[in-house]
């Protein structure tokens, strides 16, 4: 498993932070041709699907049907992402769900989708993604999220409004600044002596979804600790080496999860049956079989656990969805 390579940490993009104070820079941008957007809308990125694979949908704004030149439509944010790898500015457009929203004739008055464009979560197609694609898309979608959560100042209680091209929200009563926020989480590979891999169904996921163990960074926790204090409190297992393993984002809506592989120095499960309803030892024959009996449904290939399961497994693990 090549780390640096996860689905959604696999990009990079100049993101060009000293132009994001210019108020010029969203105007100037929506009105250059070489701009495109990044189009979300209601936690969904506009995407094309064909047989040449999935990517962004990336238009210019005068490319978008119903968007009127110079602004974007009531109702949306935008956010300045950087320059692509073209040279041009990359902005996200952050749309109301207002896709359904029809006149008294009938008349659809939300703004149009490009052609082509289908909307998919960034679950289901960060993967597939290039890798600017992966970057732009999940900055995009987190920050719509934030946008979404923080409409009033934490201070005071008054509405915010977006500011610094997207990237703070601004206090309309006291002119406080308020940023992103990034939540640290731990997801791990726990394995005992004789290499068998632990994983876990949680209370609220469908039958038979299995994956690794997980949790948040609890303030003055190191990231060690945080894998230790999960596993016991989940499973009751206690736990001795901890290794780090690379990370990505996950604006679902704000995490960033940290890999990591542990070594449980106890084998006897005890659910805590509050966060899991069942957790089991594998061996990488059992693991195989189960999921080829679709006994066991595996995470997303977009995500962390997929890529720490198959690194324990020693290649790529079920469909290739």
């Amino acid at each position: 498993m090549d780390w640096t390579r996860l689905p959604l940490a696999r990009g990079t993009v100049d993101r060009a932070a000293h132009r994001r104070a210019d108020p010029r820079t969203l105007v100037d941008g929506w009105a250059d041709s070489s701009t495109r957007l990044v189009l979300v809308r209601d936690g969904r990125l506009a995407v094309h699907a064909d047989d040449a694979g999935t990517r962004l949908a990336t238009p210019a704004p005068q490319d978008v049907p119903h968007l009127a030149p110079g602004r974007a439509p009531d109702g949306t944010v935008r956010v300045f992402l950087g320059v692509g790898a073209d040279g041009g500015a990359v902005h996200a457009l952050v749309l109301p769900d207002t896709a359904g929203d029809v006149d008294i004739e009938g008349v659809p008055t939300g703004p149009a989708d490009p052609p082509g464009v289908i909307w998919s979560t960034l679950r289901d197609v960060g993967h597939l993604l290039d890798d600017e694609g992966a970057l732009l898309g999940a900055t995009a979608v987190g920050l719509a999220a934030w946008h979404e959560r923080h409409p009033r100042c934490p201070r005071c209680g008054a509405r915010t409004e977006p500011a610094t091209s997207g990237w703070t929200r601004r206090c309309t009563a006291d002119g406080s600044e308020h940023y992103p926020r990034t939540d640290p989480a731990v997801i791990m590979a726990v394995v005992d002596d004789d290499d068998r891999l632990l994983l876990g169904h949680a209370t609220h996921w469908p039958a038979r979804r299995f994956s690794t163990l997980a949790g948040f960074v609890e303030p003055g926790e190191s990231v060690e600790a945080a894998v230790r204090r999960e596993v016991q409190e989940e499973v009751g297992l206690p736990v001795g080496e901890v290794t780090y393993q690379g990370s990505q984002p996950w604006p679902f809506p704000a995490s960033l999860m940290l890999a990591c592989t542990a070594r449980a120095t106890a084998t006897r499960i005890t659910v805590d049956h509050d966060e899991l309803a069942d957790a089991r030892w594998f061996t990488r024959d059992e693991l195989a079989a189960a999921v080829d009996a679709g006994d066991v449904l595996l995470p997303m290939r977009t995500s962390v656990a997929r890529a720490l399961i198959e690194q324990w497994f020693g290649g790529p693990l079920g469909p290739s969805d």
